[in-house]
């Protein structure tokens, strides 16, 4: 993803963090803020250290990337969010991956409604 759709800074995780608008399962939890008038998402990623080594946690990363270059077209405009990885994010196969991503993003109003697959 380009370095325009990212969440990079400290300040910035900080911010939306401090929002406390939180969305849950099992596998990632996804935090928003809501910034009108921006003219594209920006996501962040987090994967702990209770994934694994570096190894794991970039295998997981790449497949979260994967799973919102996928369904890009159907995300909001408006919004700032954080996608954190769970220790059971781990070991999931990419349709495992993009099948909770999705449901989570669902639950928190990021993805409009005909993303319905």
């Amino acid at each position: 993803m380009r370095k325009s759709y990212r969440v990079k800074k400290e300040s910035e995780f900080q911010r939306v963090f401090e929002t406390h608008n939180s969305v849950a399962n099992h596998k990632f939890v996804v935090y928003q803020m809501e910034k009108p008038g921006q003219k594209h998402f920006r996501v962040g990623i987090s994967v702990g250290k209770k994934i694994g080594n570096a190894v794991h946690r970039n295998w997981v990363k790449r497949r979260i990337r994967q799973t919102l270059l996928e369904v890009k077209p159907q995300l909001r405009t408006d919004v700032d969010f954080l996608v954190i990885a769970r220790p059971a994010a781990d070991g999931l196969s990419m349709a495992e991956t993009k099948k909770n991503l999705v449901h989570v993003l669902q639950r928190a109003h990021l993805l409009d409604e005909k993303s319905e697959d």
